[in-house]
């Protein structure tokens, strides 16, 4: 069973950064380069939002709101997803997710919810203006 497990949340100051980390472990097909991966937010009261998108190739695809800001990358060897967070602004904070979409096609579907099966238990940005 795949497992995913954040870490490198915090609190910052509008122009900060941080840079989350997801260890991945268990999955069922292949190893970890197999999968897309992708970083999802969701903010209080806010539906859940696909930030950031990388497939077994290296190719991201962004959220508008955070192109020129955020960078995901991936560390195959160490089963390891990143999101390094950069000018960080208060409209930013939310839990962040790290998802994988178990399909492991290799290639990313699309950042919607519904093309990602499994699933961490998030971690808490939160930036203060």
């Amino acid at each position: 069973q795949a497992q995913l497990v954040e870490s490198g949340g915090g609190s910052v100051q509008a122009g900060g950064s941080l840079r989350l980390s997801c260890g991945a472990s268990g999955f069922a097909h292949g190893d970890f380069s197999s999968y897309c991966m992708a970083w999802f937010r969701q903010a209080p009261e806010k539906r859940y939002e696909g930030v950031a998108s990388i497939d077994s190739f290296g190719s991201t695809k962004y959220l508008d709101s955070v192109k020129g800001r955020f960078t995901i990358s991936r560390d195959n060897t160490q089963n390891t997803l990143y999101l390094e967070m950069n000018s960080l602004r208060p409209e930013d904070t939310a839990t962040y997710y790290c998802a994988a979409d178990l399909r492991a096609k290799g290639y990313c579907f699309g950042l919607s919810t519904r093309d990602f099966g499994a699933w961490g238990r998030g971690t808490q940005v939160t930036v203060s203006s």
